[in-house]
């Protein structure tokens, strides 16, 4: 696909910026859905969208709604859906949208305007620029929110046919495949996650509906997906012409879901085939929910349905996350990969990655800013195929200077990483705090260096980071503070609010002490760190024990 000149892309960032990028496309979107619509349905809209927002917005939100098909038609309901975006966030005050159909609002000056993307029932290969896709998934993978609603399940593929053209946006998605039955098809719906934030609008029991509901197929599942609704095919009879193959053997017909990739936070629902829905008073609620919740205001469980134990439920619950550390230094022959794998073998979500750490045997390069863009494409891959996250990334090798460390906050936003953690120099910290702002990323300092001493003592943590902005944290190794004779829980209490990593250890009673203290002052860190032994034929034996502990203690906790 040809390239926008630069002249168009400066022109299309300078209008992103000022906020009237897609106006134009705004006014003819609103023309020709009236154009296709009954004199009344405009006010339908109007009369059914909420009156106010579901939770309120943290900051003036911004919505990208796209609406191009390649090679196909579109459906009759993008504009209506185009029309109730537009009303909804303006009278909620939730968020005011963008529309438009020109590529180039993804280039990454461009993105940077947006809180979330809306891909609006597309078809077709929408574009084949690799910078403008990269961009797309840096955004997501980075923080941003992904919609996609009925079409968008074959968006990036040659149609017809749906031949795949971009698998990694399928996997962001969270599936693929269009087949359904007749448009207005009659089936009952039940709630997979009843209690969820984004299921709120419907009944407990679930609730029957008619639109054109597709069967997706790979790389949809519920280890990679938290499932909000489906088919109940108890109460559902499958009649009328399929279209395409629309049995699955195991009987799971999900129909809206969410998910994170990376730090994005992905939506999908099929019901948005009819412009009806977008009249519907209920379905209007439920998606500016999930706008919300795709927007960044609305905090919501996204862990993988086929993953929720009782012990990952409790931590839900809690704000707890309990992920894998990488190994000290001196035994940096376990390489990300095999952490990853290993991570997944004893059930853990989280894990965390160094930059002395090696990715696999196969890419022999340190995890760090210099790998390749296939390179952290495969480690995407690698952690989405596992059902694992990546959450921390530890800094051994400190950058020497700003533009090191600017290069470095840049690679760490890109692969979707909250917080570094690492030891610091008053100096360094004076470079990183603003990074952490420019970025979104925390840093937990493990230690600061005061000349040649190395101070990791609690009270001297938290001095040093003194007056600083919420971003700049600590992270507390239980064995540390034992070595200097701190108490777990006195410890956690001298850090507080500003404790974001805890590096848990294998003792069941010290666990038990500073989850329980966690608890009472009702603080969150990020992540809570088992470290990774040394010796790999060792990990299993070693770190299960600790896993156990803090399993038990947290469904405890969540009573």
């Amino acid at each position: 696909m040809r390239r926008e000149t630069s002249t168009r892309r400066e022109f299309l960032r300078n209008m992103a910026a000022s906020g009237t990028l897609g106006l134009p496309c705004l006014g003819l979107a609103v023309a020709r859905g009236q154009a296709g619509m009954d004199a009344g349905q405009r006010e339908r809209i109007e009369a059914a969208l909420p009156a106010q927002a579901f939770v309120q917005p943290q900051k003036a939100r911004r919505l990208l709604i796209f609406g191009l098909n390649v090679g196909y038609g579109g459906h009759r309901s993008i504009p209506t859906a185009n029309l109730a975006f537009t009303l909804m966030g303006r009278r909620t005050g939730a968020f005011e949208t963008v529309i438009s159909k020109d590529p180039a609002v993804f280039e990454p000056e461009s993105l940077k305007g947006f809180d979330a993307v809306f891909f609006n029932n597309n078809v077709g290969n929408l574009f084949e620029d690799p910078v403008l896709r990269q961009s797309l998934i840096d955004f997501v993978y980075g923080g941003g929110g992904l919609m996609g609603v009925h079409g968008t399940t074959v968006a990036f593929t040659r149609w017809p046919g749906a031949h795949e053209d971009w698998p990694e946006f399928g996997i962001m998605l969270g599936a693929r495949g269009a087949n359904h039955y007749d448009s207005d098809e009659h089936v009952f719906i039940k709630l997979d996650d009843p209690d969820h934030p984004l299921n709120q609008v419907f009944p407990a029991g679930g609730f029957d509906y008619r639109d054109e509901f597709f069967r997706v197929h790979g790389p949809y599942s519920r280890d990679r997906v938290r499932v909000l609704f489906s088919i109940d095919t108890q109460k559902t009879q499958f009649t009328g012409q399929p279209r395409g193959q629309c049995h699955r053997a195991d009987d799971d017909y999900a129909l809206a879901w969410v998910r994170q990739y990376g730090r994005g936070r992905v939506f999908y629902c099929t019901i948005a085939h009819n412009p009806y829905v977008f009249w519907d008073p209920r379905m209007l609620r439920f998606y500016l929910v999930a706008a919300q919740f795709s927007l960044g205001d609305l905090p919501a469980p996204t862990t993988p349905s086929a993953r929720l134990t009782p012990a990952v439920q409790a931590q839900e619950r809690l704000g707890r996350r309990l992920g894998l550390m990488p190994p000290a230094p001196e035994a940096q022959d376990v390489t990300f990969f095999e952490s990853v794998e290993t991570a997944a073998k004893l059930g853990l979500l989280h894990v965390s990655a160094s930059n002395v750490q090696r990715v696999s045997s196969e890419i022999a390069k340190d995890f760090d800013q210099r790998l390749s863009p296939d390179a952290c494409r495969d480690i995407r891959l690698k952690l989405d195929a596992a059902g694992v996250r990546l959450l921390t990334y530890r800094i051994e090798r400190t950058p020497s200077n700003g533009r090191r460390w600017r290069a470095l906050f840049d690679f760490g936003r890109r692969m979707g990483i909250e917080v570094f953690v690492g030891e610091l120099s008053p100096a360094a910290l004076a470079t990183v705090e603003p990074l952490c702002d420019e970025y979104d990323v925390g840093f937990a300092v493990s230690a600061w260096k005061d000349g040649t001493s190395r101070r990791d003592y609690p009270r001297e943590l938290l001095q040093f980071c003194g007056r600083r902005g919420q971003r700049i944290g600590v992270c507390g190794a239980v064995a540390a503070w034992k070595r200097h004779g701190v108490e777990p829980g006195e410890a956690v209490r001298v850090l507080g609010e500003r404790l974001r990593v805890v590096q848990v250890p294998r003792q069941s009673e010290d666990i038990a002490t500073v989850l329980a203290e966690v608890q009472r002052l009702g603080i969150e860190p990020v992540m809570f760190g088992i470290e990774h032994p040394a010796e790999k034929s060792a990990s299993e034996h070693v770190v299960r024990q600790s896993i156990e502990c803090f399993n038990r203690t947290s469904i405890e906790s969540a009573k």
